[in-house]
């Protein structure tokens, strides 16, 4: 199968969004659940970046992708999701439980924790979007914190992914400690040890009201 499968439209407007969110100045944030094989050309060209270095996909082929997040859609604790803006997609989240990942080893998981990884599109045009991060990054957190209903949400950034980091922190997660997360070999995957800078963003103060 061509790593440059075109993107079906018809099809991901067609799933139900497990959330979707009105951002005002921005637009219509919808959360899909992730299909693994419909999906793999649009996430297949996000991770193959090199700008995507440090998600660890680089070099992978189309259905590699694919077979990866098809092993993820088996799992009770992980889960994938397709970002669309209005009828754009515009990034991949990653959800999992800390307890039943590598990060668990590496801090004091709290009741009510929820893990996120997130990939954001490349931006077209002269590559600049102001606010952009930032408001889309709010929707995730109404996702995570209000329809998830989770309390505090843990994100493990590398070391020397300093943009990653500092969007983080501008958006009101505190930073934790930098850690070593541990190399995982399981079939289907295998993620090298990681250097990463954890950073945490309770409900309460993302949500002042809805706590």
């Amino acid at each position: 199968m061509s790593d440059t499968q075109p993107r079906d439209l018809t099809r991901e407007l067609a799933r139900d969004p497990v959330h979707e969110q009105t951002v005002d100045g921005y637009g219509t944030v919808r959360v899909l659940p992730l299909d693994a094989h419909a999906d793999a050309g649009t996430v297949h060209a996000w991770v193959s970046e090199e700008r995507a270095a440090f998600w660890g996909m680089n070099g992978l082929t189309r259905d590699q992708v694919a077979e990866i997040y098809a092993h993820m859609d088996t799992l009770d604790t992980h889960h994938a999701f397709l970002l669309l803006k209005d009828a754009e997609p515009v990034g991949l989240l990653q959800t999992y439980d800390p307890r039943a990942d590598r990060v668990g080893e590496c801090y004091e998981v709290e009741p009510g924790d929820i893990g996120v990884h997130l990939l954001l599109a490349p931006a077209g045009g002269d590559g600049t979007r102001p606010g952009w991060s930032s408001a889309l990054l709010g929707a995730v957190a109404g996702f995570v914190l209000l329809g998830l209903d989770r309390r505090r949400v843990v994100v493990d950034p590398d070391v020397r992914n300093e943009k990653a980091i500092a969007r983080f922190l501008k958006q009101g997660f505190e930073a934790g400690e930098a850690v070593v997360l541990p190399e995982i070999d399981i079939p289907d995957v295998y993620l090298p040890e990681k250097h990463a800078q954890l950073a945490f963003l309770r409900r309460e103060v993302a949500f002042p009201g809805d706590s």
